[in-house]
């Protein structure tokens, strides 16, 4: 079963409190996004987006990337973070500081005091993309948020419960909005929804997310 949690962001408060342990904070990034956007075109110059395989031996829908001290990455022998980026054997790109200190204020906005990012997952969806409900659990520290920084198009975030035949709630990440979900929500199933195809001013058709998390 799913529900739509609001069908416009900008009908609700800047920061919004979705469920114990998950807040959104809606068009926060906005006022930074110059330099977001120039601290991401530059790891992605860096490490370039890729598909990569799941250990079934699929490609996945979303080209990713990474910047920290680790990275995630995806093959046949299954998901863990790395130190290297597999396609060059060269460490991932340093998290800019930019990106890891306004991953620090969000959390702490949401509740989450003292969140130091080591690794940042970059995901590029194209129309028709999506992301397969999951939970987040290649991390060795639970006590530690989920930071997730929406950009481009808009998508529809799939919110579960702790087990995967859980009810599954929607709502609507747009450009600019923040999602921040730990303590009791850390290890709650979510995906995106099929990405609508679409016009962004900044990024065209893609929508890009960053995820912050303490690897």
């Amino acid at each position: 079963m799913q529900t739509d949690l609001f069908g416009d962001a900008g009908l609700f408060p800047l920061q919004q409190q979705l469920a114990e342990g998950v807040c959104l904070l809606s068009g926060q990034a906005e006022s930074s996004m110059p330099a977001i956007w120039q601290a991401v075109s530059d790891v992605l110059q860096q490490a370039p987006l890729r598909q990569m395989q799941t250990a079934g031996g699929h490609t996945m829908s979303v080209s990713m990337s990474n910047c920290g001290d680790l990275g995630w990455i995806s093959d046949r022998h299954g998901y863990r973070y790395s130190r290297k980026d597999p396609q060059t054997g060269q460490p991932w790109p340093a998290m800019p500081a930019v990106l890891k200190e306004l991953a620090r204020t969000w959390a702490a906005q949401a509740g989450f005091d003292n969140f130091v990012s080591n690794a940042c997952l970059i995901n590029c969806y194209q129309a028709g993309s999506k992301m397969s409900l999951h939970q987040d659990r290649d991390e060795r520290d639970y006590t530690h948020p989920i930071v997730t920084l929406s950009l481009g198009l808009p998508a529809r975030f799939m919110l579960g419960g702790l087990l995967r035949q859980d009810p599954c709630c929607k709502l609507l990440l747009q450009h600019g909005d923040v999602l921040v979900f730990g303590g009791p929500a850390r290890l709650r199933f979510h995906g995106i929804m099929p990405v609508a195809d679409g016009e962004h001013a900044l990024l065209g058709k893609r929508r890009i997310s960053l995820t912050f998390r303490r690897a």
